[in-house]
């Protein structure tokens, strides 16, 4: 009987035991560690790593930061103050009461112009300014021959404290293209 019970304890039971504090002196120290889960920025890092040291990427991601940035470039330049459709200008005129100025020349201006357009030139714009609307939060809407000019006029009624100013797009040209109405000698055509 005695056998027995020497078998029971040096048997599996008692090998089990001493081999667990084996294994834990195996297992590698514990570290503090930087991430919640560290598999997931086990996973990130290298990936980041190895996605922006590619060349190719980087050209990638180049072309389209210039892309987009050559396309807000017009934007930026005016300011966020883009032109107005020939659309945009009728609901401005009729639903708002926009005021027309026209600052083309004399000669271009009997060529055909807006309905209801006021005659500014753009040289005497700076001294009739006070004179386009009484109120200055009323939209004024200034049109020239192709939009350039009317770029020009718009710095100048901003600077006289307009709160809305907007430029038709592509100017009379643009007008005309969309088949809206212009009036040529007192006469709409």
């Amino acid at each position: 009987m005695g056998a027995a019970r020497v078998a029971v304890r040096g048997g599996p039971q008692a090998r089990r035991s001493k081999a667990l504090p084996e294994r834990r002196r195996l297992r590698r120290p514990r570290v503090k560690r930087l991430f919640y889960n560290e598999r997931i920025a086990r996973f990130r890092i290298p990936f980041l790593v190895t996605f922006f040291s590619n060349y190719i990427n980087l050209v990638l991601i180049a072309i389209v930061l210039i892309s987009g940035g050559l396309l807000l470039w017009p934007s930026i330049r005016r300011g966020g103050r883009g032109g107005v459709s020939a659309a945009e200008a009728t609901q401005l005129i009729n639903r708002r009461n926009a005021i027309v100025v026209d600052v083309r020349a004399a000669d271009e201006f009997a060529k055909g112009h807006l309905p209801s357009a006021r005659h500014v030139e753009l040289a005497e714009l700076q001294a009739k300014v006070a004179q386009i609307a009484k109120n200055k939060s009323t939209p004024v809407l200034l049109v020239c021959q192709t939009g350039q000019r009317a770029n020009n006029a718009a710095r100048i009624v901003r600077d006289a404290g307009y709160a809305e100013v907007h430029v038709l797009e592509g100017g009379i040209n643009a007008w005309q293209q969309a088949g809206m109405p212009v009036v040529k000698q007192g006469v709409a055509k």
